[in-house]
Protein backbone atom coordinates (compact mmCIF):
# COMPACT_ATOMS: atom_id res chain seq x y z
CA UNK A 1 0.00 0.00 0.00
CA UNK A 2 2.25 2.68 -1.39
CA UNK A 3 1.02 6.26 0.26
CA UNK A 4 2.15 9.41 -1.56
CA UNK A 5 1.51 12.05 1.33
CA UNK A 6 1.85 10.33 4.67
CA UNK A 7 5.38 8.87 5.83
CA UNK A 8 6.09 6.84 8.76
CA UNK A 9 4.99 9.54 11.19
CA UNK A 10 2.49 11.56 9.44
CA UNK A 11 2.83 14.13 6.80
CA UNK A 12 5.90 16.13 6.56
CA UNK A 13 7.16 18.70 4.71
CA UNK A 14 8.60 22.32 4.14
CA UNK A 15 6.17 24.82 5.65
CA UNK A 16 4.31 26.60 2.74
CA UNK A 17 5.56 24.33 -0.01
CA UNK A 18 4.08 21.32 -0.97
CA UNK A 19 2.23 19.68 0.68
CA UNK A 20 2.82 21.97 3.54
CA UNK A 21 0.12 24.57 2.41
CA UNK A 22 -2.71 26.29 3.36
CA UNK A 23 -4.73 24.96 -0.09
CA UNK A 24 -3.43 21.15 0.91
CA UNK A 25 -4.07 22.01 4.28
CA UNK A 26 -7.71 23.04 4.60
CA UNK A 27 -8.44 19.69 2.18
CA UNK A 28 -6.98 17.54 4.81
CA UNK A 29 -9.09 18.90 6.98
CA UNK A 30 -12.04 18.06 4.62
CA UNK A 31 -10.90 14.59 4.27
CA UNK A 32 -10.13 13.77 7.84
CA UNK A 33 -13.87 14.56 8.56
CA UNK A 34 -15.32 12.74 5.82
CA UNK A 35 -13.04 9.69 6.69
CA UNK A 36 -14.27 9.23 10.23
CA UNK A 37 -16.50 6.82 11.46
CA UNK A 38 -20.60 8.10 10.95
CA UNK A 39 -20.58 7.77 14.68
CA UNK A 40 -22.30 11.28 15.35
CA UNK A 41 -23.83 14.09 13.52
CA UNK A 42 -21.29 16.43 14.29
CA UNK A 43 -17.66 15.65 15.34
CA UNK A 44 -15.27 17.22 17.51
CA UNK A 45 -11.84 17.57 16.88
CA UNK A 46 -9.05 18.75 18.82
CA UNK A 47 -5.97 20.38 17.54
CA UNK A 48 -2.36 20.96 19.13
CA UNK A 49 0.83 22.62 17.86
CA UNK A 50 4.29 22.73 18.57
CA UNK A 51 5.96 25.81 18.92
CA UNK A 52 6.88 26.74 15.53
CA UNK A 53 5.99 29.79 13.39
CA UNK A 54 4.21 27.85 10.51
CA UNK A 55 2.01 26.61 13.15
CA UNK A 56 -0.77 28.90 13.63
CA UNK A 57 -0.91 28.92 9.08
CA UNK A 58 -1.78 25.09 9.34
CA UNK A 59 -3.86 25.53 12.35
CA UNK A 60 -6.24 27.90 10.73
CA UNK A 61 -6.38 26.16 7.13
CA UNK A 62 -7.05 22.61 8.56
CA UNK A 63 -9.57 24.07 11.29
CA UNK A 64 -11.59 25.77 8.48
CA UNK A 65 -11.45 22.64 6.23
CA UNK A 66 -12.97 20.61 9.44
CA UNK A 67 -15.60 23.45 10.08
CA UNK A 68 -16.70 23.29 6.21
CA UNK A 69 -17.66 19.65 6.95
CA UNK A 70 -20.33 20.07 10.07
CA UNK A 71 -16.98 19.71 12.17
CA UNK A 72 -15.99 21.14 15.26
CA UNK A 73 -12.37 22.73 16.20
CA UNK A 74 -11.21 23.00 20.18
CA UNK A 75 -7.86 24.70 19.71
CA UNK A 76 -5.34 22.93 22.71
CA UNK A 77 -2.60 25.19 21.49
CA UNK A 78 1.07 24.49 22.52
CA UNK A 79 1.06 20.79 23.99
CA UNK A 80 3.12 17.75 23.45
CA UNK A 81 1.96 15.06 20.84
CA UNK A 82 1.19 12.70 23.42
CA UNK A 83 -0.67 15.17 26.03
CA UNK A 84 -3.32 15.50 22.43
CA UNK A 85 -3.24 11.74 22.22
CA UNK A 86 -4.33 11.66 26.00
CA UNK A 87 -7.11 14.53 25.93
CA UNK A 88 -8.59 13.23 22.27
CA UNK A 89 -9.49 10.38 24.80
CA UNK A 90 -10.19 12.05 28.21
CA UNK A 91 -12.13 14.47 25.99
CA UNK A 92 -14.53 12.00 24.15
CA UNK A 93 -13.29 13.79 20.67
CA UNK A 94 -13.45 12.23 17.35
CA UNK A 95 -10.22 12.53 16.50
CA UNK A 96 -6.93 14.23 17.69
CA UNK A 97 -4.64 16.46 15.29
CA UNK A 98 -1.08 17.18 16.15
CA UNK A 99 0.50 20.22 13.78
CA UNK A 100 4.41 19.42 14.34
CA UNK A 101 7.72 18.33 12.43
CA UNK A 102 9.34 16.67 15.67
CA UNK A 103 12.62 16.85 16.11
CA UNK A 104 13.35 18.61 12.29
CA UNK A 105 14.46 22.35 12.20
CA UNK A 106 11.94 24.92 12.51
CA UNK A 107 11.21 25.42 8.66
CA UNK A 108 9.28 21.73 8.56
CA UNK A 109 6.18 21.04 9.98
CA UNK A 110 3.48 18.40 9.76
CA UNK A 111 0.49 16.66 10.85
CA UNK A 112 -0.33 13.54 13.07
CA UNK A 113 -3.74 12.29 13.48
CA UNK A 114 -4.95 10.12 16.59
CA UNK A 115 -8.47 8.16 16.32
CA UNK A 116 -11.16 8.66 19.24
CA UNK A 117 -8.96 5.69 21.15
CA UNK A 118 -5.56 8.05 20.97
CA UNK A 119 -3.70 5.80 18.23
CA UNK A 120 -2.37 6.47 15.19
CA UNK A 121 -4.51 6.44 12.17
CA UNK A 122 -3.80 2.75 10.31
CA UNK A 123 -2.22 2.57 6.98
CA UNK A 124 -5.90 2.03 5.91
CA UNK A 125 -7.30 5.31 6.99
CA UNK A 126 -4.47 7.56 5.98
CA UNK A 127 -4.51 6.14 2.69
CA UNK A 128 -8.16 6.99 2.40
CA UNK A 129 -7.58 10.35 3.28
CA UNK A 130 -4.58 10.49 1.25
CA UNK A 131 -6.58 9.59 -2.03
CA UNK A 132 -9.30 12.30 -1.40
CA UNK A 133 -6.58 15.08 -1.01
CA UNK A 134 -4.80 14.18 -4.16
CA UNK A 135 -8.13 13.46 -5.82
CA UNK A 136 -9.23 16.51 -8.00
CA UNK A 137 -12.68 15.08 -8.17
CA UNK A 138 -13.42 14.30 -4.19
CA UNK A 139 -16.47 16.21 -3.69
CA UNK A 140 -17.15 17.92 -1.10
CA UNK A 141 -20.89 18.39 0.17
CA UNK A 142 -20.84 21.60 2.19
CA UNK A 143 -23.52 21.48 4.77
CA UNK A 144 -26.09 24.41 5.41
CA UNK A 145 -24.74 28.14 6.92
CA UNK A 146 -26.26 26.71 10.06
CA UNK A 147 -24.78 23.50 10.32
CA UNK A 148 -21.08 24.91 9.94
CA UNK A 149 -18.95 23.89 12.56
CA UNK A 150 -17.26 26.67 14.95
CA UNK A 151 -13.74 27.01 16.47
CA UNK A 152 -13.60 26.69 20.40
CA UNK A 153 -10.33 26.50 22.97
CA UNK A 154 -9.76 23.62 24.98
CA UNK A 155 -9.99 24.99 28.41
CA UNK A 156 -7.00 24.40 30.79
CA UNK A 157 -5.07 21.68 28.37
CA UNK A 158 -1.50 21.59 30.04
CA UNK A 159 -3.18 21.42 33.85
CA UNK A 160 -5.41 18.21 32.32
CA UNK A 161 -1.70 16.76 30.53
CA UNK A 162 0.25 17.31 33.86
CA UNK A 163 -3.09 15.43 35.99
CA UNK A 164 -2.94 12.57 33.71
CA UNK A 165 1.08 12.39 33.87
CA UNK A 166 0.89 12.40 37.84
CA UNK A 167 -1.72 9.73 37.87
CA UNK A 168 0.42 7.09 36.31
CA UNK A 169 2.34 7.74 39.44
CA UNK A 170 1.59 5.72 43.17
CA UNK A 171 -0.36 8.44 45.26
CA UNK A 172 1.37 10.98 46.60
CA UNK A 173 4.45 10.09 44.62
CA UNK A 174 7.43 12.44 45.56
CA UNK A 175 10.87 13.01 43.47
CA UNK A 176 11.73 14.89 46.44
CA UNK A 177 15.62 15.45 46.96
CA UNK A 178 16.48 14.53 43.31
CA UNK A 179 17.81 17.36 40.87
CA UNK A 180 16.70 17.23 37.67
CA UNK A 181 17.84 19.01 34.16
CA UNK A 182 15.09 19.56 31.27
CA UNK A 183 16.26 20.49 27.85
CA UNK A 184 12.85 20.93 26.34
CA UNK A 185 14.20 21.77 22.97
CA UNK A 186 12.52 25.08 22.78
CA UNK A 187 9.30 22.92 21.52
CA UNK A 188 6.06 21.58 22.62
CA UNK A 189 7.36 20.65 26.04
CA UNK A 190 8.74 24.15 27.37
CA UNK A 191 5.87 24.66 29.71
CA UNK A 192 4.57 21.19 30.80
CA UNK A 193 7.61 19.79 31.35
CA UNK A 194 9.23 22.16 34.72
CA UNK A 195 5.90 22.27 35.90
CA UNK A 196 5.39 18.74 36.32
CA UNK A 197 8.54 17.91 38.17
CA UNK A 198 8.51 20.91 40.54
CA UNK A 199 5.09 19.74 41.27
CA UNK A 200 6.13 16.36 42.25
CA UNK A 201 8.76 17.84 44.43
CA UNK A 202 12.37 17.62 42.37
CA UNK A 203 14.76 20.75 42.26
CA UNK A 204 14.24 21.80 38.66
CA UNK A 205 17.26 23.45 36.43
CA UNK A 206 15.49 24.15 32.72
CA UNK A 207 17.34 25.17 29.62
CA UNK A 208 16.23 25.57 25.74
CA UNK A 209 12.38 26.07 27.03
CA UNK A 210 12.56 29.98 25.50
CA UNK A 211 10.85 29.20 22.22
CA UNK A 212 10.42 32.12 19.76
CA UNK A 213 9.24 30.13 16.59
CA UNK A 214 12.45 29.48 15.14
CA UNK A 215 14.76 27.98 17.62
CA UNK A 216 12.86 24.34 18.24
CA UNK A 217 15.17 21.50 17.81
CA UNK A 218 18.06 24.10 17.27
CA UNK A 219 21.53 22.44 18.65
CA UNK A 220 19.20 20.96 21.19
CA UNK A 221 17.00 18.98 22.63
CA UNK A 222 17.28 14.64 22.14
CA UNK A 223 19.23 15.32 18.82
CA UNK A 224 21.71 17.40 20.20
CA UNK A 225 22.56 16.96 24.08
CA UNK A 226 25.81 18.44 24.63
CA UNK A 227 24.37 20.98 26.58
CA UNK A 228 22.18 19.11 28.83
CA UNK A 229 25.37 16.88 29.22
CA UNK A 230 27.60 20.15 30.50
CA UNK A 231 24.58 21.45 32.64
CA UNK A 232 24.21 17.82 34.50
CA UNK A 233 27.84 17.15 35.47
CA UNK A 234 28.01 21.52 36.40
CA UNK A 235 25.36 21.30 38.55
CA UNK A 236 25.61 17.54 39.55
CA UNK A 237 22.74 16.62 39.08
CA UNK A 238 21.35 13.34 39.76
CA UNK A 239 19.71 13.41 35.83
CA UNK A 240 19.60 15.26 32.76
CA UNK A 241 16.12 15.15 30.59
CA UNK A 242 16.34 16.08 26.73
CA UNK A 243 12.70 15.75 24.55
CA UNK A 244 12.56 16.70 21.15
CA UNK A 245 10.59 19.30 19.61
CA UNK A 246 6.94 17.80 20.16
CA UNK A 247 7.26 15.69 23.22
CA UNK A 248 7.46 12.26 21.97
CA UNK A 249 10.70 11.58 22.18
CA UNK A 250 13.36 11.46 25.17
CA UNK A 251 17.25 10.45 25.50
CA UNK A 252 18.39 10.96 29.15
CA UNK A 253 22.00 11.94 30.21
CA UNK A 254 23.35 10.05 33.72
CA UNK A 255 24.84 11.60 36.72
CA UNK A 256 28.23 11.00 34.73
CA UNK A 257 27.08 12.90 32.16
CA UNK A 258 26.63 10.12 29.59
CA UNK A 259 24.04 9.88 27.37
CA UNK A 260 21.39 7.13 27.98
CA UNK A 261 19.47 6.06 24.82
CA UNK A 262 16.28 4.71 24.13
CA UNK A 263 17.69 1.04 23.90
CA UNK A 264 19.51 1.24 27.44
CA UNK A 265 16.18 3.26 28.48
CA UNK A 266 13.96 0.01 27.39
CA UNK A 267 16.85 -2.19 28.66
CA UNK A 268 16.54 -0.48 32.15
CA UNK A 269 12.70 -0.37 32.72
CA UNK A 270 12.30 -4.08 31.11
CA UNK A 271 14.47 -5.63 34.00
CA UNK A 272 12.56 -3.57 36.58
CA UNK A 273 9.55 -5.04 35.50
CA UNK A 274 10.63 -8.46 34.82
CA UNK A 275 12.23 -8.78 38.79
CA UNK A 276 8.52 -7.30 39.94
CA UNK A 277 5.86 -9.06 38.41
CA UNK A 278 4.78 -6.30 35.71
CA UNK A 279 6.08 -6.95 32.70
CA UNK A 280 2.54 -8.47 30.91
CA UNK A 281 3.45 -11.67 28.50
CA UNK A 282 7.32 -11.27 29.00
CA UNK A 283 7.80 -9.13 25.92
CA UNK A 284 9.49 -6.33 24.50
CA UNK A 285 9.17 -4.10 21.63
CA UNK A 286 12.19 -2.64 19.35
CA UNK A 287 12.56 -1.71 15.88
CA UNK A 288 15.38 -3.26 13.24
CA UNK A 289 17.28 -0.21 14.57
CA UNK A 290 17.90 -1.62 17.94
CA UNK A 291 21.50 -1.93 19.24
CA UNK A 292 22.76 -5.28 19.45
CA UNK A 293 23.46 -4.95 22.82
CA UNK A 294 19.76 -4.60 24.17
CA UNK A 295 19.10 -8.13 22.23
CA UNK A 296 21.39 -9.13 24.03
CA UNK A 297 20.26 -8.09 27.47
CA UNK A 298 16.81 -8.98 26.85
CA UNK A 299 18.20 -12.44 26.39
CA UNK A 300 20.17 -12.69 28.98
CA UNK A 301 16.77 -11.73 31.36
CA UNK A 302 14.77 -14.40 29.32
CA UNK A 303 12.57 -11.85 27.71
CA UNK A 304 10.97 -12.30 24.78
CA UNK A 305 12.03 -10.03 22.05
CA UNK A 306 9.96 -8.85 19.36
CA UNK A 307 11.40 -6.41 16.04
CA UNK A 308 9.49 -4.15 14.16
CA UNK A 309 10.04 -1.82 11.33
CA UNK A 310 11.33 1.46 12.10
CA UNK A 311 8.88 3.82 13.54
CA UNK A 312 6.59 4.04 16.71
CA UNK A 313 3.38 3.38 14.88
CA UNK A 314 4.76 -0.36 13.69
CA UNK A 315 6.53 -0.35 17.06
CA UNK A 316 2.84 -0.49 18.65
CA UNK A 317 1.35 -2.62 15.69
CA UNK A 318 3.75 -5.32 17.24
CA UNK A 319 3.33 -4.59 21.13
CA UNK A 320 -1.04 -4.46 20.53
CA UNK A 321 -0.38 -7.81 18.35
CA UNK A 322 1.75 -9.79 21.09
CA UNK A 323 0.47 -8.18 24.42
CA UNK A 324 3.44 -6.44 25.30
CA UNK A 325 3.69 -3.23 27.67
CA UNK A 326 6.69 -1.96 26.77
CA UNK A 327 8.18 -1.18 23.21
CA UNK A 328 10.03 1.70 21.62
CA UNK A 329 12.85 2.76 19.65
CA UNK A 330 16.53 3.47 19.91
CA UNK A 331 15.81 7.07 18.64
CA UNK A 332 13.92 8.06 21.83
CA UNK A 333 10.18 7.08 21.52
CA UNK A 334 8.88 4.98 24.09
CA UNK A 335 5.67 3.00 24.50
CA UNK A 336 4.18 2.25 27.67
CA UNK A 337 0.90 0.70 26.65
CA UNK A 338 -0.08 0.02 30.45
CA UNK A 339 -0.55 3.66 30.73
CA UNK A 340 -0.60 5.70 27.45
CA UNK A 341 -1.88 4.62 23.28
CA UNK A 342 1.29 6.85 22.55
CA UNK A 343 4.55 7.36 22.61
CA UNK A 344 5.46 10.03 25.56
CA UNK A 345 8.79 11.23 26.82
CA UNK A 346 8.00 12.55 29.71
CA UNK A 347 5.84 9.32 30.15
CA UNK A 348 9.18 7.70 29.72
CA UNK A 349 11.16 10.14 32.28
CA UNK A 350 8.36 9.71 35.02
CA UNK A 351 8.96 6.04 34.76
CA UNK A 352 12.96 5.75 34.59
CA UNK A 353 12.80 8.12 38.14
CA UNK A 354 10.31 5.68 39.37
CA UNK A 355 12.76 2.94 38.78
CA UNK A 356 16.09 4.69 40.40
CA UNK A 357 13.96 6.03 43.07
CA UNK A 358 12.28 2.27 44.05
CA UNK A 359 15.78 0.19 43.47
CA UNK A 360 18.10 3.43 45.12
CA UNK A 361 20.54 2.97 42.37
CA UNK A 362 21.29 5.96 39.77
CA UNK A 363 20.91 5.45 36.26
CA UNK A 364 24.86 5.20 35.80
CA UNK A 365 24.37 2.09 37.86
CA UNK A 366 21.29 1.12 36.56
CA UNK A 367 22.93 0.79 32.71
CA UNK A 368 25.37 -1.44 33.46
CA UNK A 369 23.27 -4.07 32.68
CA UNK A 370 23.57 -3.21 28.69
CA UNK A 371 26.63 -3.18 27.13
CA UNK A 372 26.24 -0.66 24.13
CA UNK A 373 28.04 -1.69 20.70
CA UNK A 374 29.32 1.42 19.23
CA UNK A 375 27.15 2.55 16.11
CA UNK A 376 27.40 4.82 13.12
CA UNK A 377 24.16 6.17 11.77
CA UNK A 378 25.06 8.56 8.59
CA UNK A 379 22.25 10.32 6.30
CA UNK A 380 22.74 10.46 2.53
CA UNK A 381 20.31 12.90 0.99
CA UNK A 382 18.94 10.84 -2.42
CA UNK A 383 17.29 12.35 -5.20
CA UNK A 384 14.93 9.50 -5.54
CA UNK A 385 14.90 6.22 -3.65
CA UNK A 386 14.78 3.42 -5.80
CA UNK A 387 14.92 -0.15 -4.45
CA UNK A 388 18.62 -0.63 -2.56
CA UNK A 389 18.11 -4.53 -3.88
CA UNK A 390 18.33 -2.88 -7.46
CA UNK A 391 21.57 -1.50 -7.51
CA UNK A 392 24.38 -4.05 -7.77
CA UNK A 393 27.00 -1.56 -6.89
CA UNK A 394 25.37 -0.49 -3.12
CA UNK A 395 24.54 -4.65 -2.18
CA UNK A 396 27.93 -5.81 -3.20
CA UNK A 397 29.87 -3.29 -0.75
CA UNK A 398 26.83 -3.90 1.80
CA UNK A 399 28.21 -7.98 1.61
CA UNK A 400 31.61 -7.22 2.06
CA UNK A 401 31.46 -5.27 4.92
CA UNK A 402 28.87 -7.76 6.65
CA UNK A 403 31.69 -10.70 5.98
CA UNK A 404 33.85 -8.49 7.10
CA UNK A 405 32.19 -7.93 10.56
CA UNK A 406 30.42 -12.00 10.33
CA UNK A 407 29.12 -12.03 13.28
CA UNK A 408 30.68 -8.97 15.47
CA UNK A 409 28.36 -6.59 14.26
CA UNK A 410 25.48 -5.57 11.39
CA UNK A 411 24.27 -3.32 8.92
CA UNK A 412 21.42 -1.78 8.45
CA UNK A 413 20.43 0.23 5.33
CA UNK A 414 17.07 1.77 4.66
CA UNK A 415 15.07 5.13 3.39
CA UNK A 416 13.58 7.60 5.75
CA UNK A 417 10.11 7.77 5.68
CA UNK A 418 9.71 11.53 6.63
CA UNK A 419 12.98 13.05 4.61
CA UNK A 420 14.89 12.72 1.41
CA UNK A 421 17.38 10.41 2.75
CA UNK A 422 19.03 7.10 2.76
CA UNK A 423 20.06 6.08 6.14
CA UNK A 424 23.47 3.77 6.83
CA UNK A 425 23.89 2.16 10.08
CA UNK A 426 26.75 0.38 10.75
CA UNK A 427 27.42 -1.71 14.17
CA UNK A 428 30.67 -3.09 15.45
CA UNK A 429 32.90 -3.96 17.95
CA UNK A 430 35.26 -0.89 17.42
CA UNK A 431 34.16 2.60 16.34
CA UNK A 432 36.82 3.54 13.81
CA UNK A 433 36.79 0.73 12.03
CA UNK A 434 32.75 0.58 12.41
CA UNK A 435 33.17 4.70 11.03
CA UNK A 436 35.42 3.11 8.14
CA UNK A 437 32.69 0.22 6.97
CA UNK A 438 29.97 3.21 7.29
CA UNK A 439 31.39 5.33 4.94
CA UNK A 440 32.37 3.01 2.54
CA UNK A 441 28.59 2.45 1.92
CA UNK A 442 28.12 6.16 2.27
CA UNK A 443 30.15 6.66 -0.28
CA UNK A 444 28.95 4.32 -3.19
CA UNK A 445 25.22 5.61 -2.21
CA UNK A 446 26.35 8.95 -2.49
CA UNK A 447 27.48 8.12 -5.97
CA UNK A 448 24.39 6.14 -6.84
CA UNK A 449 21.84 7.76 -5.81
CA UNK A 450 23.00 11.42 -4.47
CA UNK A 451 21.37 14.26 -4.32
Amino acid sequence: MEKKLFGTDGIRGVANEYPITPEVMIKLGQAIVSSLPDSAEKKRILIGIDTRVSGDMIESAIAAGICSMNGDVFLAGVLPTPGISCLTVSGGYDAGIVISASHNPYYDNGIKIFNHQGFKLPDRIEKEIEDKVLDDNFIVNHPLSKKIGIIKKFDSPEEKYIDFLIKTLPQHYSFNGLKIILDCSNGATSKVAPKLFEKLGAEVITIFASPNGININEHCGSQHTESLREEVLKNKADIGFAFDGDGDRLIAVDDHGNEITGDQILAVCAKYMKENGKLVNNVVVSTVMSNVGLLQVLKELKIRHIIADVGDRYVLEEMKKNNSIIGGEDSGHMIFLDQHTSGDGILAAIRLIHVIKETSQSLSELVQIIKIYPQVLLNVPVKEKINIQNIPEITKVIDKVENQLQDQGRVLVRYSGTQSLCRVMVEGPHKDETLQYCQEIVDVIQEKLGA
